[in-house]
């Protein structure tokens, strides 16, 4: 298959055009990688149930992972699920945007797009791109991230190219993903509650604002309980957002984990690390993750750096052990799945 691959450029008229094309695509079955907010998505229509086979298939995607669907506006969601009144007040505090909200879907939404399952992730996205595709083709979008499963998410364009290049009709280039981590999933209790099944750029304490109670999922914090369960959300997997270089996350302190690398790494390896310690590890790669303590900033880098790891052909990267907390939980959550939930505490190996 030749991928087109298009250029968001600015210019209404073509941009127009490029997003015409795509919609057509979309509504005739096949696949475009499109950016997002958060990360790119691989896009097909939601309602062809052969689109969502060629997800699966492009991105070498587990069938009982389920699929996001994106809308071009909030109250769309009446037309694919069955949203709730606490659906409207999230949707009118963090819509659009990086959030995602699982419900009862309705039988217009095929069962392979929720890997079986009776609910539908949904999701509004507030790129502009992803937003006016949508509308065009008149289809809400399926749309996991454009990478082959496993693999850390895309945030360029080029990124999509590496691992999509010949397996799907188009590439639409919006430029670098402004979050750069997938969008927080949550489910609705029916109390007034919510639990997250993912976190991300909307925190617990952010939804706190409008739920009377935000619980987070054992698996989010613990992954490897989710292997023995059917996913609710994408990324509950255990092993999940990996380089093929081997990822090692130390839990020590700051001083500690400086100490360990030293002493321990060796071969060609790269450490994630705060652009304060980009001198700190003479024998390796520093793989800048922003300012200490910029949890979004590093959050941003992360896909990239580890595709950046494996560009560079690294055979080990280390990493310090976030909090599961707060701003960081999210970065927590996808790093220790790139990990394969491995982590090395010194002094007792």
């Amino acid at each position: 298959m030749n991928t087109e691959y298009c250029k968001i450029t600015g210019d209404s008229q073509a941009d127009e055009a490029v997003i015409a094309r795509a919609a057509e695509v979309i509504r005739h079955g096949g696949l475009v990688a499109i950016p997002t907010e958060t990360v790119y998505g691989l896009a097909g229509s939601a309602l062809l149930d052969d689109s969502a086979k060629k997800i699966y298939a492009a991105k070498g995607r587990p069938a009982d992972n389920p699929l996001i669907v994106h809308i071009a506006y909030p109250e769309e969601a009446e037309r694919i699920a069955y949203p709730d009144e606490l659906y409207g007040e999230l949707a009118k505090r963090f819509m659009p945007g990086p959030l995602t909200v699982v419900l009862k879907k309705r039988s217009v939404i095929p069962d392979t797009v929720t890997a079986g399952g009776d609910t539908v992730a949904v999701r509004c996205p507030s790129n502009s791109v992803a937003h006016r595709l949508i509308e065009v083709s008149g289809h809400p979008i399926a749309a996991p991230s454009a990478n082959r499963s496993g693999a850390p998410s895309p945030t360029t364009a080029e990124h999509v190219r590496a691992d999509m290049d010949g397996k799907i009709d188009m590439i639409l280039d919006g430029g670098p993903c402004e979050i750069g981590l997938e969008s927080t999933v949550i489910r609705l209790d029916g109390d007034g509650a919510c639990t997250i099944l993912r976190p991300g750029a909307v925190t617990a304490e952010m939804l706190g604002e409008v739920c009377r109670e935000v619980r987070i999922a054992p698996a989010v914090i613990e992954p490897a309980l989710a292997e023995a369960i059917r996913p609710e959300s994408p990324g509950m997997k255990y092993k999940h957002y990996a380089p093929r270089a081997n990822l090692v996350l130390i839990d020590a302190s700051h001083e500690t984990f400086v100490k360990y690398v030293r002493s321990h790494a060796s071969g060609k390896y790269g450490v994630l690390s705060s652009n304060e310690d980009a001198g700190a590890f003479t024998g390796g790669m520093a793989l800048l993750l922003g300012p200490r303590g910029n949890a979004k900033e590093a959050a941003k880098r992360l896909f990239s750096l580890l595709r950046r790891a494996d560009e560079a052909e690294l055979e080990t990267v280390y990493a310090e052990l976030p909090p599961a907390e707060g701003e960081t939980l999210a970065y927590y959550n996808r790093i220790i799945r790139a990990a394969g939930c491995r982590i090395v505490k010194p002094g007792k190996e």
